[in-house]
């Protein structure tokens, strides 16, 4: 026997060089019976002796060559047994043997063989498709083994003339072998065959296992090192058992549930550690759809790591993506970690691959006021270190988010406080709706609500009341026994008494974004989809303190009623499900609707207040009609006294009716100055009334008929 030593160089370039003794093996093997086939090739086409060196032999008919191939076999064998080069060839490839150690390293080639219990043929397919990737001159030398020269690579074809036992390289076509389900080779396009004419290829990431000594992982994989920086609390253990008890023997996904933006790396990272298993992230630019995913999961398997995916990975893509994705990488034994951020709807993958989804722990109003605090330090503003309390009671952020914020933050100044810090944390809290509610801008303050003093008081206690929220939960310890809850309210009355004002008004005084449900996206007709977008709204609504309005929430909160078919029973479903939600939403709830008495008793028993919006009196309908002009706008010749008196009003008609005056004014275009007169005010009560179909007779008008005019 030979030592390995003596053998010539593994590939034809000198200069590359293959630290694993089994890789220098094989490529070694596959080297020397090209070698020889080119000088069969050089004899059988005429080349002989006389052949120039180091010119490839001429090219011939392949037809003509696959029908001569028993015609030949004779003077094949005879001519290695005869040339000299050829026999000293023969010589190297009968008598080298292929290392071995009792215990490979895994990812080596040995590791791989043996856990695929590959053969000696799939090894040297194996192997072809190696050296086609790691020495470029390995392409023109496969053009003259073809006879032709737009055929640069090795195929089944030419690996079973090289072989000693051609038909040990036919049992390697199956689609399912372990070559192509493991990823090793790049599986054939058509599932139910392998063409003897394909390419034999290698994903270039797989062979950089096998050719470098050292780990190396692909770009786009970041590999996880050290102790996890998160301890796993008592919910993570039964999942670790579990992990361990069950090594992935195909494709296993561990769903991880939690908010956006939530740790999901370190927490993997502790499952993975807990293991005793490594962990690499993917690039959060990697879709299901992207070439060579396949080849980057058969890294991670061969260096023994999990996968994490990106965060949003599921939402991104489209399911033909993912269909695509998951056949491509079923049958490799590795553990991908998948976020699941709740609004994507599961992982879309069959259940035998799913392990038990573990929900990450949330960070609570304490923890996220602890981080916010530490990371700003003493040296920051006293203000803002005031403000870190009620901070973390509004924003309910994740751990990348107050992160972001803490930077941000050191970067403030000494001038800065809550302003700021709100500032900052609502930006990384922004909600996204998807059209179902609508931000709205608040126009107004509790000052400029024409109410009776009941409810007036009512509005400065739901004001002072949510400004107290953060202080009872946590110095109070409320916060457990109800949830952390915020506060739901109902504004009821009839149209136009002040409802959406005072919700834009509670807004304004509370510093909190409002945003209006828009029932046209929000309630279906088919069963389960209205639930579904007010779970989207709700959770999206959880992000951080804000006020949500329900307008004509009757709509959506009705009364329950007797079950009669399945329509009623989903219904009713329905409304139990909105009435749970509201008594956890943890910001402003507000309701408006013009029919109490429709509302369902368990609703209004979990609300916090009802405010009842009544049409104003005389002196309050006086008091908006003199509000509601701005103060630009001469109105001096306008009776407000007479129209409080005299047109029983809400607030709302008497504002339509008031910018109806001042169009008319305007267009008339008597002055260039800002003035209303009293005709057009009384015209435009008039075309108010008549849209609220009430009587509009002379006599209503009094003394101001006569400017109506005959038509009006």
């Amino acid at each position: 026997m030979s030592a390995f030593r003596d053998v010539p160089a593994a590939l034809f370039n000198p200069q590359i060089d293959v630290a694993d003794p089994a890789v220098r093996f094989w490529l070694a093997q596959v080297t020397l019976r090209v070698r020889r086939e080119v000088m069969w090739c050089w004899h059988q086409r005429g080349g002989g002796d006389s052949a120039p060196i180091g010119v490839l032999p001429p090219p011939g008919d392949p037809v003509q060559t696959s029908l001569d191939l028993t015609r030949f076999e004779g003077d094949r064998n005879a001519f290695f047994a005869s040339d000299a080069t050829a026999r000293y060839l023969s010589g190297h490839i009968d008598t080298m043997d292929p290392p071995k150690s009792r215990t490979p390293t895994q990812g080596t080639w040995e590791w791989t063989v043996r856990e695929l219990k590959l053969e000696r043929a799939a090894q040297f397919i194996l192997a072809c498709a190696l050296a086609a990737r790691a020495d470029a001159a390995f392409a023109v030398v496969c053009t003259a083994c073809h006879n032709d020269v737009t055929r640069p690579w090795p195929t089944l074809a030419l690996a079973q003339r090289l072989w000693d036992a051609p038909l040990e390289i036919a049992g390697c076509m199956d689609p399912g072998h372990p070559l192509y389900r493991y990823g090793l080779l790049v599986a054939p396009s058509v599932r139910d065959a392998v063409d003897w004419q394909q390419p034999l290829e290698m994903p270039s990431a797989v062979a950089g296992v096998f050719l470098r000594a050292e780990v190396l992982w692909p770009a786009v994989l970041c590999a996880l090192s050290g102790s996890p920086a998160r301890e796993l609390n008592e919910d993570g253990r039964p999942l670790v058992a579990r992990l361990r008890s069950a090594p992935p023997t195909a494709m296993q996904v561990v769903p991880l549930e939690a908010p956006r933006g939530s740790d999901f790396e370190g927490w993997a990272h502790a499952l993975s550690h807990a293991t005793q298993r490594g962990l690499v992230r993917l690039a959060d630019d990697v879709t299901p759809d992207r070439p060579g995913l396949a080849a980057l999961a058969t890294v991670c398997w061969l260096y023994g790591a999990d996968l994490l995916l990106p965060e949003h990975w599921r939402e991104r893509c489209c399911a033909a993506a993912a269909e695509g994705w998951f056949g491509s990488v079923a049958a490799l034994p590795l553990r991908w970690y998948m976020p699941l951020t709740g609004e994507e709807g599961g992982t879309g993958l069959p259940s035998p691959f799913l392990m038990p989804s573990f929900t990450l722990p949330r960070l609570g109003a304490p923890a996220r006021a602890s981080r916010l605090a530490e990371g700003l330090g003493e040296a920051s503003a006293a203000a803002l270190r005031r403000a870190v309390p009620e901070a973390a009671r509004r924003f309910r952020l994740p751990e990348r988010a107050l992160t972001r914020v803490i930077a941000a933050a050191a970067s403030l100044g000494h001038n800065a406080g809550e302003a700021e810090l709100f500032a900052l944390c609502r930006g990384e809290a922004s909600l996204e709706l998807d059209g179902l509610a609508t931000a709205v801008t608040p126009r107004f303050t509790l000052g400029e609500l024409v109410l009776p003093p009941a409810q007036s008081r009512q509005l400065k206690e739901i004001r002072d009341a949510m400004g107290a929220l953060g202080r009872v939960h946590y110095q109070w310890g409320t916060a457990k026994a109800w949830n952390e809850s915020g506060l739901s309210v109902l504004f009821c009355g009839p149209p136009g008494t002040g409802k959406t004002m005072a919700a834009e008004a509670l807004s304004a005084e509370l510093d909190l974004p409002m945003f209006r449900v828009d029932l046209s996206q929000v309630v279906n007709k088919y069963i389960g989809e209205t639930e579904k977008n007010l779970r989207r709204i709700f959770d999206a609504a959880e992000k951080s303190d804000c006020v949500l309005f329900f307008d004509e929430a009757d709509a959506l909160f009705g009364k329950r009623i007797d079950v009669k078919d399945a329509h009623d029973r989903f219904a009713n479903i329905q409304v139990s499900f909105i009435l749970e939600r509201m008594e956890r939403f943890k910001g402003l709830g507000i309701l408006a609707s013009n029919r109490r008495k429709d509302l369902d008793d368990a609703f209004t028993r979990r609300l916090r207040y009802i405010v009842e919006f009544p049409v104003p009196g005389a002196v309050q309908r006086e008091v908006i009609w003199r509000q509601v002009f701005p103060r630009p706008i001469n109105a001096r010749e306008v009776d407000f006294h007479w129209l409080a008196e005299q047109f029983e009003l809400s607030g709302g008609h008497i504002r339509s009716a008031a910018f109806n005056a001042c169009l008319q004014s305007a267009a008339r275009g008597e002055s260039r100055r800002a003035r209303v007169a009293m005709a057009d005010v009384v015209l435009a009560v008039k075309r108010e009334l008549q849209k609220m179909n009430r009587v509009t007779g002379p006599e209503q008008f009094g003394r101001y008929a006569t400017t109506l005019g005959a038509d009006a």
